[in-house]
């Protein structure tokens, strides 16, 4: 399942004697990621999302200057394929065998993620294991990667709100979502859904280009000192928080 949440060109690097100098800016896409609440919140500028906040962080500890831009996310994938962009934000459980691809090495773990098949609680009995996905329709989101749709007919939205809406005017009886994005969008609608079966867990990621890979030490350095002195779970706490404790209360 593809969240491509933040993706970023790298314009000039060089490397000098095992130093890095980002003498120019680093393009990123945020829009890719506009749909995916609460890990970016558009037009909201003093709350933007879990990755709204740590993504430029994140790129400051690890010494990269970086410039915002704004692309459709089918141009944004084709970008990152084709080396027009050089990385995004991705779980590896999203792809097959957890395989990012040839193209590409992966950063150490940033934030657990987890989704789930959604439903309404009438429905939830029929869609308690993975196997109940095989041949069915299944609410999904356009330009998202899900690890298994060989296996059922996507039905594209173009976002986890419209998921929910889609849910509640039964043009599909279960979709695949992020458990805080169907949690959020559920209260924010006043349509409640039902998490279901487990789809996948695991980790966000920074998904580079390969030819990029010397890029790697400063990254995984800026983020385990962003998690060792709690800025990522304070983050992740001030978006979560209400909306674990509204599903669980």
């Amino acid at each position: 399942m593809k969240r491509s949440i933040i993706t970023i060109s790298c314009l000039v690097l060089f490397f000098i004697s095992g130093f890095a100098f980002a003498d120019t800016a680093l393009k990123y896409n945020v829009n890719g990621s506009s749909t995916w609440v609460p890990y970016y919140i558009p037009d909201s500028p003093e709350s933007p999302g879990i990755l709204g906040e740590l993504v430029p962080l994140l790129l400051a500890k690890a010494n990269i200057n970086n410039e915002k831009h704004n692309f459709p996310p089918r141009r944004t994938n084709y970008a990152l394929d084709n080396g027009l962009l050089d990385f995004d934000f991705v779980s590896p459980s999203w792809f097959p065998n957890n395989d990012l691809g040839e193209l590409f090495v992966q950063s150490s773990a940033i934030i657990a993620i987890e989704e789930y098949i959604i439903t309404l609680a009438s429905n939830a009995k029929d869609w308690q294991h993975n196997d109940n996905l095989k041949g069915q329709e299944i609410g999904t989101v356009g330009g998202y990667l899900y690890h298994n749709d060989s296996e059922f007919t996507r039905v594209d939205f173009t976002s986890e709100k419209d998921l929910i809406k889609a849910l509640y005017k039964d043009r599909v009886k279960a979709a695949i979502s992020g458990d805080l994005p169907a949690l959020y969008w559920a209260k924010k609608l006043n349509c409640p859904v039902t998490l279901a079966a487990l789809h996948s867990k695991g980790h966000l990621v920074m998904r580079l280009r390969k030819e990029h890979v010397a890029l790697l030490p400063s990254i995984n350095a800026a983020i385990a000192e962003l998690q060792s002195n709690g800025t990522i779970d304070r983050i992740i706490d001030k978006y979560t928080q209400q909306a674990i404790f509204e599903h669980t209360k």
